[in-house]
């Protein structure tokens, strides 16, 4: 018997394999960077084709490192970078143009021209979410626009059209041999397109992006037992037995022969949730990776909001309703940090930034607003671009360490002030987990901006770990999500040392700061 389940996280900056006990600890990974590549400001794109070649790479290295195979997983689970949208040709498995990222800012006068009509009230009523640049039916669109022989392809069912989830799946599935087009709810109601009451795609909203309904995946539930179809022999996830350089399928997985069965597809973010065990209405989590991304568990029930929030499912597990949950999504928090590194310079590492934050005992009086791919939640500016405030002879790299630090706090404060408009929920702690959360010097800051106080969980990578137990749920490896509880265990936690007066002055600065930002970029 299978003792392990395997993840697959897939995010906006690498990818990775993880294998997990029945306790949750790590009993193997590896991890590969991607290459962002950056045609023009705003713009943010991804090869499909080296991340499923990463893909690849990682399952096999971790499974080798740890002297495992692929005989001792009892299935994987995907999570992935959401909104990021690939169209592929499905004869050849080539894409037709590279992955349009979450954070490309490029289909700005597509998603301006129906905030400003009906079309973007209904939009916000259907899918939960707001006309912007982040969701993916605006990106699917541009590429058949603007890719030579695109939509002609798509026309004739030459085209397939999905987020980073459904793209692996239908490789690791058999790619041009018989692929599996398809993809669960969470990632769905990232696309724009999708009803959030019935989880169907919407005919009404496909012909406003002109979109034909034939290059959609289809819908199943984010848990499938027994795997939502045959692993192909020559993928990594091949048993010894059944791997071949042919191009017949495997046979399903759980049953033995054909492979490690995909049983489990969740967005990142609504992974992270369930690694947080937030299964009950009014839990919530906080992600800080690329981007921060705030969820709190509503229930049954979609919650309309109206302070700029999303709504969006939260996972839906095979046979039952969908839960759903408020969303406040921020574009640019940890990638702030990448940006000291790699274009500014003044650190060498991730972690160089909170030791060269700690020179400065304050900002020294400037803000910095990230807005480098507009504003997200609860602004949703895409006339938006970043800005440091407040300079002086003064100001030091030091200084602008701790703004960039408090810039991730900060915009995690706007979120949680909204979503205690929209629902009424007071935060009592806030659940953290993410890279980010290993910089002590940042989580003490949120801790004091915020005014609550904030929680890390043992194992902070709960993106793979919540896919990990949405595979490990659809086995049987775990029971149920109250025993899924017994293995969260917080490792540490900050208390609020700022005054009310202090937290209060410190955040006005930052909403002024955030006000210079706007109108920054013209949109017809």
């Amino acid at each position: 018997m299978a003792d392990f389940v395997g993840a697959l996280d897939q995010g906006t900056t690498s990818t990775r394999f993880m294998v997990f006990d029945h306790s949750g600890a790590v009993v193997a990974r590896h991890q590969l960077e991607h290459r962002q590549i950056l045609p023009r400001p705003g713009w943010v794109e991804h090869d499909p084709a080296e991340i499923w070649e990463n893909t690849r790479t990682v399952i096999q290295t971790a499974l080798a490192t740890a002297g495992l195979s692929t005989t001792d997983l009892q299935a994987i689970g995907i999570t992935n970078q959401r909104e990021t949208t690939v169209v592929w040709d499905p004869r050849t498995g080539h894409p037709l143009h590279n992955a349009i990222v979450w954070q490309d800012t490029r289909t700005d006068q597509i998603t301006t021209a129906l905030q400003h009509d009906s079309r973007g009230q209904m939009i916000r009523d259907r899918t939960g979410l707001p006309p912007a640049t982040y969701f993916s039916a605006a990106k699917a669109q541009w590429i058949l626009d603007n890719t030579p022989g695109a939509r002609q392809a798509a026309q004739h069912g030459h085209a397939l059209m999905g987020t980073i989830d459904t793209w692996l799946l239908w490789n690791l599935t058999g790619g041009p041999h018989g692929g599996v087009h398809l993809t669960d709810p969470t990632n769905a109601s990232r696309t724009m397109l999708m009803d959030l009451h019935t989880l169907t795609w919407d005919p009404e909203l496909l012909d406003i992006f002109t979109l034909p309904a034939t290059m959609l995946p289809a819908i199943g539930p984010s848990t499938q037992p027994g795997g939502y179809g045959p692993t192909h022999p020559d993928t990594p996830l091949a048993h010894p037995t059944t791997a071949s350089t042919g191009t017949g399928g495997g046979t399903a997985g759980g049953g033995g022969g054909g492979g490690v069965p995909v049983t489990a597809i969740l967005g990142d973010q609504q992974a992270a949730t369930v690694g947080q065990v937030c299964f009950a209405p009014g839990e919530a989590k906080n992600t800080y990776g690329t981007g921060n991304f705030l969820l709190l568990n509503t229930g049954h029930q979609p919650v309309t909001s109206h302070a700029g929030m999303l709504t969006t499912v939260c996972y839906q597990l095979a046979g039952q309703p969908p839960v759903y949950a408020l969303e406040g999504s921020i574009a640019v928090t940890g990638s702030a940090v990448q940006w000291l590194r790699d274009q500014l310079g003044l650190i060498t590492d991730a972690a160089h930034s909170e030791t060269l934050a700690r020179q400065a005992g304050d900002n020294g009086g400037i803000y910095f607003v990230p807005a480098f791919s507009g504003l997200f939640a609860p602004y949703w500016r895409a006339d938006a671009r970043g800005a440091i405030v407040g300079l002086s002879r003064h100001t030091t790299a030091a200084h602008l360490a701790r703004a960039t630090l408090e810039a991730i706090c900060y915009q995690t404060r706007d979120v949680v002030e909204a979503m205690h408009h929209d629902s009424g929920v007071t935060l009592e702690v806030l659940k953290v987990d993410g890279g980010v959360t290993t910089n002590h010097l940042c989580m003490q800051l949120q801790a004091d901006i915020l005014g609550v106080p904030v929680s890390r969980p043992t194992i902070t990578e709960t993106t793979a770990l919540g896919a990990a137990y949405a595979a490990g749920l659809a086995t049987g490896l775990w029971h149920d999500t109250d025993e899924l509880r017994t293995h969260w265990h917080q490792d540490h936690r900050w208390e609020p040392t700022w005054t009310p007066r202090q937290r209060d002055h410190a955040y006005t600065g930052w909403k002024k700061a955030v006000e210079r930002t706007y109108g920054w970029i013209d949109i017809d």
